[in-house]
């Protein structure tokens, strides 16, 4: 897989470098991908939201005033939060021949996270019926993905530095008892996002035998 770092990048913008990238994939232009990055503040809809603005506590205008953007993701799940300190990865990975199986996708994508964060000290795990990876009853990543003739788009959000209170401008993914976390709050100091980038893209080689065909653009 080629790793691009792309630091911090509108949403909109990588909404469409995604679109492009996955065309480029189905039709053997380029190699895996995977994207790292981080997002101005975000609120991301998926298809369980679309049509159902419950889960957003406050109305576009008011997210607009804040500078906070409101975008439909195309992908999975419902309401999340994106913002600077979070590490956002788009895996553009074609999961043909013998990866075909969402469900394993998902995982995977879990355990590259799981493992990530050990690195750190961070003991994370997983919570029956949910996506994400836990700490307790407070979710450190969120997962939504998109799949199409099985080049997935979309995928991982992990709270590094995040400033989890914006957090409260949403129910995140819909899900009202449980709360939120970051590795800063876990461990009570700021993490370098690129050593957190490091951790990750060294898991997705791990868990999906994807070696780092090409260095990083740039860092984080």
């Amino acid at each position: 897989m080629v790793v691009r770092r792309l630091g911090l990048i509108g949403y909109e913008e990588a909404l469409a470098l995604q679109k492009q990238l996955v065309e480029d994939r189905k039709n053997g232009r380029i190699p895996d991908q995977l994207l790292l990055l981080e997002h101005p503040p975000v609120i991301t809809l998926g298809v369980k939201a679309r049509s159902n603005l419950t889960n957003v506590l406050q109305t576009p205008e008011t997210l607009a005033k804040m500078g906070v953007g409101l975008f439909e993701a195309g992908r999975g799940g419902d309401v999340t939060y994106h913002g600077p300190g979070q590490l956002v990865g788009y895996p553009i990975f074609d999961l043909k021949p013998d990866r075909c199986d969402v469900h394993r996708y998902v995982r995977d994508l879990e355990e590259v996270l799981i493992r990530a964060v050990a690195t750190f000290g961070v003991q994370a795990g997983r919570v029956a019926g949910l996506t994400g990876i836990w700490v307790g009853d407070e979710k450190l990543a969120a997962i939504g993905v998109r799949i199409s003739r099985w080049v997935t788009s979309h995928g991982v959000a992990l709270n590094v530095n995040t400033d989890l209170a914006n957090f409260g401008l949403i129910v995140p993914c819909g899900i009202t008892d449980k709360g939120v976390t970051s590795l800063q709050r876990l461990l009570g100091r700021a993490i370098p996002m690129d050593e957190v980038a490091d951790a990750v893209a060294q898991q997705f080689d791990v868990v999906f035998a994807r070696p780092v065909a090409a260095p990083a653009a740039q860092a984080l």
